[in-house]
């Protein structure tokens, strides 16, 4: 019996060779037809937030604190005003929110006492950009009078805080020793209001002769000839 021997083209046999390569790319094998293969780099994830950003600097949470009028590591400066000056004003320190909060305190920097003051009908207070008054403490006169730290005054009754703009409002009264009863300042009263005018000043007095805090203030009558006598601004924070 003879064996014939068939001579197949090299073109054919080339495109035989084609058609299995293809073939196999389709089978259980490989990769279904249209998706990549396990081979594929896939593109590395982001970074995470604040990963290399660098300094950003303190902020309230860092101290267990919502808001804050500043970085109490610069109130290096203290504020001082007779009785005369200052008693019976409203002075007015703004602060603005970013997000929403329960406020339940004012933070008051104590820098200094006068044991032989004698304080009465002092308070502190939160207004609104309206000129409504929110909260209020009730009198923190003998809180003044001991332990020269920062401290948290409560507020009579917390409030929800929207995002916005508020000022934390002080009211002193009685007799004291100018330059004895002193709070701590994050600046000087006349800088810190740079760029701004009635009723947006971040740093201002208002009324004359008060023994309480009122419903509502006209935020446009805000004043500066106070601040401008060395009365700064001063410290405070929100928890």
């Amino acid at each position: 019996m003879r064996t014939r021997t068939t001579t197949v083209p090299a073109g054919i046999a080339a495109a035989l060779a084609a058609l299995l390569v293809l073939t196999g790319c389709t089978s259980s094998g490989g990769s279904p037809k249209g998706k990549p293969s396990g081979a594929v780099a896939t593109a590395p994830a982001p970074a995470a937030p604040g990963n290399g950003s660098g300094y950003q600097g303190p902020r309230p949470q860092d101290q267990n604190l919502l808001a804050w009028t500043g970085d109490p590591n610069d109130a290096g400066h203290v504020t001082a005003q007779s009785a005369a000056g200052v008693g019976g004003r409203i002075t007015l320190v703004r602060i603005v929110l970013r997000e929403q909060i329960t406020w339940s305190n004012v933070w008051l920097g104590l820098a200094g006492i006068d044991p032989n003051a004698q304080l009465s009908q002092s308070y502190l207070g939160v207004y609104d950009a309206t000129g409504a008054l929110r909260a209020s403490t009730a009198d923190i006169s003998p809180q003044l009078m001991t332990d020269a730290i920062a401290k948290p005054l409560p507020l009579a009754k917390p409030f929800t805080a929207a995002p916005g703009t508020y000022f934390v409002a002080l009211l002193l009264n009685g007799n004291w020793a100018t330059n004895a009863l002193t709070l701590k300042s994050t600046g000087a009263g006349i800088s810190v209001n740079a760029g701004l005018t009635p009723p947006n000043l971040r740093y201002s007095t208002v009324l004359t002769g008060q023994t309480s805090l009122p419903a509502t203030l006209n935020l446009a009558e805000q004043s500066t000839s106070t601040v401008n006598t060395g009365w700064g601004s001063q410290w405070y924070g929100v928890s």
